[in-house]
């Protein structure tokens, strides 16, 4: 009897042109590059162009992820976009895409679990997969977060940075005895007390304006690893793996100490975590994929490798998803 599996049949990413330095930031709010290195790990950070739009970066992620995999836009049956940051209050940032890539066919919707985003989005797409509604879904993580920054408060201005990344995830039924590959489990968890500890103080239905973030940092990331490692057993468990069997842990990119507590806590020598933090700062549910289209890109992702995708963000909302490579 043959299995139906999502497999990942290629991948993309896009970084805006613009980069913005921590000795940049230190002329414009009280920081230091020493400060935000020691505290979160990041070194530089990407901002959108005026006129750049998440959809624009979801396009441009999107596209070099379809010329990985060979394939056309025509061969895609769904679009998932992942983003906190859509355009427009609605229509959702997917459809744009969708009109941008002169797709006319099929459907798109967006996902908004914020640095969990594209966890959500590629777990909802192996479930499209698995029950027969799509055949190939290009899922992608898109962020400008930049702008729902206040550049005047240095705790939380120096995490961010804006970019997109995507993948294509697409059915294969494997025979019986064929090794096994794609998307092997995944697990999504939520618990909405901690909304307060790290928000956007705007919406539509709250005050009518986009708002800044603000976030008790302490709080998160008494929350993190915790969090984080639950998770990641919660999915290797429904698989039989254990941590010893991953080739690799790519993880939200959002502070190199979170990073490390969480691959401390869960025996991982760091030479299997993919880091990208340093480069791209915190891209909310673009972070995922963008380091594991660099991890690929470089070759240290390689067929048969067993990879361990995981993000928490706002919310809170977390999640892991397992893969074969």
């Amino acid at each position: 009897m043959s299995r139906i599996r999502s497999i990942i049949r290629g991948v993309g990413s896009y970084l805006p042109a613009k980069i913005l330095t921590n000795q940049d930031l230190a002329k414009i709010v009280d920081t230091s590059d020493e400060w935000i290195q020691q505290r979160v790990g990041i070194k530089e950070r990407h901002i959108a162009a005026e006129g750049e739009f998440t959809s624009d970066l979801a396009v441009a992620a999107a596209r070099q992820a379809l010329d990985n995999a060979g394939l056309e836009i025509a061969d895609i049956d769904l679009i998932i976009v992942a983003t906190t940051t859509p355009d427009f209050t609605f229509p959702s940032a997917a459809t744009l895409v969708q009109m941008k890539l002169g797709m006319h066919h099929g459907f798109a919707f967006d996902i908004q679990a914020v640095c969990s985003g594209f966890v959500y989005a590629v777990t909802t797409a192996d479930s499209y997969i698995k029950n027969n509604l799509a055949r190939r879904v290009l899922v992608i993580g898109a962020e400008t977060f930049s702008r729902l920054l206040d550049w005047t408060d240095r705790t939380t201005c120096v995490l961010f940075g804006d970019g997109a990344g995507a993948v294509v995830l697409e059915r294969a039924d494997l025979a019986e005895g064929e090794p096994d590959r794609g998307v092997l489990a995944s697990a999504l968890r939520s618990d909405g007390r901690h909304w307060d500890k790290l928000y956007v103080d705007g919406g539509p239905s709250t005050t009518g304006t986009t708002g800044h973030v603000h976030m008790q940092g302490p709080e998160v990331f008494r929350h993190a690893v915790g969090k984080i490692t639950d998770v990641v057993y919660a999915t290797l468990e429904q698989t039989g793996f254990t941590v010893a069997d991953l080739d690799w842990f790519v993880p939200h990119q959002a502070n190199r100490r979170i990073i490390d507590g969480a691959g401390a806590k869960l025996g991982l020598p760091p030479e299997k975590v993919v880091v990208t933090v340093d480069r791209h700062a915190n891209t909310s549910a673009a972070s995922v994929p963008l380091a594991l289209s660099a991890a690929v890109a470089d070759g240290r992702i390689k067929t048969g490798d067993l990879v361990m995708l995981e993000a928490m963000g706002g919310g809170f909302t977390w999640g892991a998803s397992l893969i074969r490579w």
